[in-house]
């Protein structure tokens, strides 16, 4: 079991640049922190490449690390690498995740659209983890999928289903060839969500918090959806209207 004191051992170092896109596309690899997301992470077959612990805290003996190379750190050390104020003193380097085949007679998948922010990406994955969705598909502008925060959004949902960076363009063409039909979201010229129900395999196309999704994907769905606004709000958050959507077009 190795043992690190000091900020400035490259080893530290190194693990502080996953912290960036660049060194995460670079490498293959991502971090992340807290005993729930390591357990998920543990349960999940994800490849660990290392555990990191603090040397005040215990890895719990019920999880299963024997083949995983194990560094205990200072707090000190530990603070450096963590992207959060209170680190919980555990975190994993792992590689990342190989895209997944999928069954397309059934497929219900999130398409999604330069959604830029964290938390909603992440609360996104959470909640198509939660309504039975097969994959998501973060398109161009999407913010990338192992930045920290998104992560955390996810509480560990990030290991349960495919999340595919890719071409809308490509997987929009894809769908229209397996005859799956694809929603989009939109206020203008939309119908009431309330109206639709989906059979089987669906898509659901959702857009960026300000722009909404791109007109140029609205032209090529099978139907644009609206949720109606009942009070004062100019528009639901875009994570918020997913799951609305996701939970009815799954029936």
């Amino acid at each position: 079991m190795k043992r690190i004191e000091s900020t400035k051992n490259p080893q530290v170092k190194q693990w502080k640049k996953l912290l960036t896109r660049k060194e995460r596309d670079k490498t293959r690899l991502f971090l992340i922190e807290g005993f729930h997301l390591v357990e998920e992470a543990l349960a999940s077959g994800v490849s660990l490449v290392q555990l990191i612990i603090e040397e005040s805290k215990a890895i719990p003996s019920e999880w299963n690390v024997g083949h995983i190379p194990i560094t205990v750190v200072t707090e000190g050390v530990m603070r450096e690498i963590s992207d959060t104020e209170t680190p919980q003193g555990i975190a994993a380097v792992c590689r990342q995740l190989s895209d997944e085949s999928l069954d397309w007679s059934k497929a219900k998948l999130l398409l999604v659209d330069a959604v830029q922010d964290p938390g909603n990406v992440g609360t996104m994955i959470r909640t198509a983890d939660a309504a039975g969705v097969d994959a998501v598909i973060l398109g161009e502008g999407c913010v990338d999928v192992y930045n920290p925060k998104v992560i955390r959004a996810t509480q560990g949902s990030l290991f349960h289903l495919p999340i595919i960076r890719g071409s809308l363009s490509k997987w929009m063409q894809t769908l229209k060839e397996k005859n799956i039909p694809i929603y989009g979201t939109s206020l203008e010229n939309g119908d009431d969500y309330r109206k639709v129900h989906a059979s089987g395999a669906f898509a659901l196309l959702v857009g960026n918090e300000g722009s909404g999704v791109s007109k140029e994907w609205l032209e090529q769905t099978t139907k644009n959806l609206y949720i109606p606004i009942h009070g004062q709000a100019e528009s639901l958050n875009v994570a918020v209207a997913t799951g609305i959507l996701l939970y009815h077009l799954r029936g």
